[in-house]
This record gives structure tokens, sequence and C-alpha cells, in this order.
């Protein structure tokens, strides 16, 4: 009879624990979920300024795009060949 009374109180307790558990995550998300949404109201994204330069971007592209080809080839061919030795 007492391992019947035992049980029922770890039960309880469990139970209890894990109610507790789960109101405080709720209270957590919807308390992050609030302060999402004053913060997007009264600070909203900054606006990205255009500074006036426009460059063509396919020759600074393929210019950038040529010298990082070039340097990951040296990169590898000095591994390889370090790495002969």
């Amino acid at each position: 009879m007492q391992d019947q009374a035992l049980l029922q109180d770890g039960l309880a307790l469990m139970a209890l624990g894990m109610g507790v558990v789960f109101v405080f995550l709720t209270i957590l998300v919807i308390s992050v979920t609030l302060m999402s949404k004053l913060i997007g109201r009264y600070q909203p994204a900054p606006v990205a300024v255009e500074t006036g330069k426009k460059a063509s971007p396919s020759s600074v592209s393929s210019a950038h795009d040529d010298e990082v080809m070039a340097v990951i080839s040296a990169a590898v061919h000095r591994y390889r060949s370090a790495r002969r030795r």
C-alpha cells in the first residue's frame, strides 16, 4: 500500500513540474513575440542610403573574379608542391 501512495506522489510531483515548465516556456514565447513586435513598431529597420556612384558591375566583378581565380590557383599550386616533398 505504501508503494502505491509513493508512486502516486511521484506522478503528481512529475505532473506539477512538467506543468510549471510548460507554463514558463509558454510565457517566455509570448513575451519574446511581444517584444519583437514592439521593437519592430518603435524602431523600424534602417533604410539603405544610396551613395550616387554607379560603377558597371560586370567590369568590376569580372576583374575581381580573375584576381580571385589567380590567387586560388597559386595557393593550390603551392600547397601541392609543398606536399610532394
